[in-house]
């Protein structure tokens, strides 16, 4: 029994140093995982703050953008609304001002013709005022009633501008020149004033398209901070979200986890406690079984000397002394013998065939040398027993070694699989991600190609233009001047008074020249103001269109730098965790290599442990059964060989 103790408490300890073992791994693995768990929520929450932090920025600039786009919006309405006015107001004096001078220069002319020999000639010598002069010239017909009420009006403005109130008529001499330098005089300012109009809305149009131009450029960098600004919202809320999914999915498994190293303390310190509680018990035990042992030892020898002490009679030797006993003795044998062949048969054992026959030849050598046979066949069977549980033991150690080890290695592929799942699936998010940054760099760098040719055909077209423009404009201005001084000439000539001329000359034939000559310097006038304003346009729309261009270069070039930049992060990022994946594939290789040894080793093909498990104790139950026959046979030869001594000890007091 002391024996059987020992042993047990034998087979505790290694089970509980082996749960030990299993308690203090598994236990690091879990306070590893929660360091880690930890650590990645510590992170996770740190990026959802840097992400909260980015949007609120990012909206407060979307809002000042948006307020700043709103008055730019509303300052380029409210200059292109001035300018239509401005450019209304521009129109109509100019119309004004073309009518003058188109009257003043019909004036001019009737006036030269009529003073150089017309039927109003000596009336308008012997006007004693620009408006009596005028009158006669309407009374002549010779210009409309409006035209006349014009150019007085005209006059007495002009007068009133030059003399401060006085007027025209006043100080007019009646001479032939009188009235022409006078309406000339007006022509020229008329002319100059149109000039000066012209000019001051060629400048307001030109200030106009620049403030436009630069409200425009505002409007559209600002569109396009707002646009990003707003992508960057998005793309942070987007961030901000995944990360907040991963924050609840880590909590869970480190709350998981957490829950998972409690129990595990608790199961583990429990299992200690009994392991504890069972050692002292089995101690005890073993310490009441010494003290009996001891107490028999020192008190009951005489005891036992009295009741067995008495004429030893082996069994054997009582066996002989009536047939009746052999005969049982023999039957209990063949029982014995019998249950271990039956087992035998019904298990398949070949070894508890070879017991059988031992069992039968210990028996017949036993039976021929005088021994107890009951005693070799007893060693045999419980020699067998005792090899019979070593393996259902060695068996079961070895079950519970499998189960360990093929859980924490399944354990350990999974973990291995996820990871390398993860790592695929962020290596491919990240190539995805470059490749589609490369094709936008390459379409952008298309696009830059194809801006770079257009601005140098702009800047070939706007070449030709300009030389173009410098041809034509000193063509005109050379022509201009010689109209001016053809006419110069001519007025010069038939401006004289006939008395100064030694011929007849055809004033009136000259005075039409002059007038043609006049309309064509106007003419040459209105060409040469409209090839400058045309210059003007165009010299704009190719500054804005060129400071257009360098924008939308600098901007493109600033993207591309900015996704070439990314696009690299991002290979080298995805080669890095390429790496890492080839590292946990590798340590998955070495798991699925001791997996599939393992289950070569613990894979049940033949026979499963529960086969062999019930297999062994039914031999142990039938070996147990066959050594009770025979020590119940044993119990009973011992009992009728007390009998006998007894009934030879009476009948030796009767003889006596």
């Amino acid at each position: 029994l002391q024996a059987k103790i020992l042993k047990e408490g034998q087979g505790a300890q290694k089970v509980y140093e082996e749960f030990a073992e299993w308690c203090e791994e598994r236990s690091k693995t879990l306070q590893n995982d929660i360091k880690t768990g930890k650590a990645e929520v510590a992170e996770l929450q740190a990026a959802i703050a840097q992400d909260d932090a980015t949007v609120g920025a990012l909206q407060a600039k979307v809002e000042q953008l948006s307020g700043e786009i709103a008055i730019d919006e509303a300052d380029v309405k409210a200059a292109t609304e001035i300018r239509a006015k401005e450019k209304d107001a521009f129109v109509a004096e100019e119309k004004e001002l073309s009518e003058i001078i188109e009257t003043l220069q019909r004036a001019i002319g009737i006036i030269e013709r009529e003073m150089k020999g017309g039927a109003s000639m000596l009336q308008l010598k012997n006007a004693a005022s620009v408006a009596q002069a005028l009158s006669v010239l309407v009374s002549a017909s010779a210009i409309t009633t409006s035209d006349a009420s014009r150019l007085t009006a005209l006059v007495q403005s002009s007068s009133e501008e030059d003399d401060m109130g006085a007027p025209a008529g006043a100080v007019y001499e009646s001479h032939s020149g009188g009235i022409l330098e006078t309406l000339t005089d007006l022509l020229e300012k008329s002319e100059d004033q149109l000039d000066a109009a012209r000019k001051k809305e060629t400048q307001d149009t030109h200030a106009f398209e620049m403030l436009e131009q630069s409200l425009k450029d505002e409007l559209k960098y600002s569109n396009k901070e707002l646009k990003e600004a707003k992508e960057g919202i998005a793309a942070a809320s987007e961030k901000k979200a995944s990360a907040t999914g991963d924050l609840g999915m880590t909590s869970k498994d480190l709350a998981s986890d957490t829950t998972a190293l409690a129990d595990l303390h608790h199961e583990c310190m429990t299992k200690a406690e009994d392991f504890e509680a069972e050692t002292k018990s089995r101690g005890e035990e073993l310490k009441a079984l010494a003290t009996a042992k001891e107490a028999l030892k020192e008190n009951v020898g005489g005891a036992e000397d009295l009741s067995y002490g008495l004429d030893q009679v082996s069994l054997l030797q009582v066996a002989r002394a009536g047939s009746g006993i052999t005969s049982r003795a023999g039957l209990a044998q063949f029982e014995a013998a019998r249950i271990v062949r039956d087992l035998a048969r019904k298990q398949g054992s070949t070894e508890l065939a070879q017991l059988a026959a031992r069992m039968g030849s210990a028996i017949s050598a036993s039976s021929k040398l005088g021994e107890d046979p009951f005693a070799k066949v007893k060693g045999l069977i419980q020699d067998m027993i005792e090899k019979l549980e070593k393996e259902a033991e060695a068996d079961a150690t070895h079950k519970a070694f499998c189960d360990k080890e093929l859980a924490e290695t399944n354990e350990k592929k999974a973990d291995k699989t996820a990871e390398i799942e993860k790592l695929s699936t962020q290596i491919d998010k990240m190539s995805a991600r470059s490749s589609r940054l490369k094709e936008e760099i390459a379409a952008l760098q298309k696009a830059l190609s194809e801006l770079a040719s257009s601005q140098a055909e702009m800047d070939k077209i706007r070449a030709e233009e300009k030389e173009t423009f410098a041809s034509n404009k000193a063509d005109m201005e050379q022509g201009l001047e010689g109209v001016k001084m053809a006419l110069k000439v001519l007025r010069d000539y038939y401006g004289k008074d006939a008395e100064d001329v030694a011929h007849e000359y055809a004033k009136g034939a000259g005075a039409n020249i002059i007038g043609l000559l006049e309309v064509v310097e106007s003419d040459f006038s209105k060409d040469l103001a409209e090839i400058e304003s045309v210059e003007e346009t165009a010299a704009s729309a190719y500054d804005k269109e060129t400071k257009e261009n360098a924008d939308e270069k600098a901007s493109k070039e600033k993207d591309v730098e900015h996704k070439l930049k990314e696009s690299a992060y991002l290979d080298k990022e995805s080669a890095s965790l390429s790496d890492d994946r080839s590292a946990v594939q590798a340590e998955l290789d070495a798991v699925l290599e001791y997996l599939s040894k393992m289950e070569g080793e613990c894979t049940e093909v033949a026979e499963t442990y529960e086969q062999r498990k019930g297999r062994r104790e039914a031999e142990i139950a039938g070996l147990k059964e066959a050594l009770s026959t025979l020590e119940n046979e044993t119990a009973l030869l011992q009992k009728r060989a007390r009998r006998h001594r007894h009934g030879l000890r009476g009948a030796a007091a009767l003889g006596a």
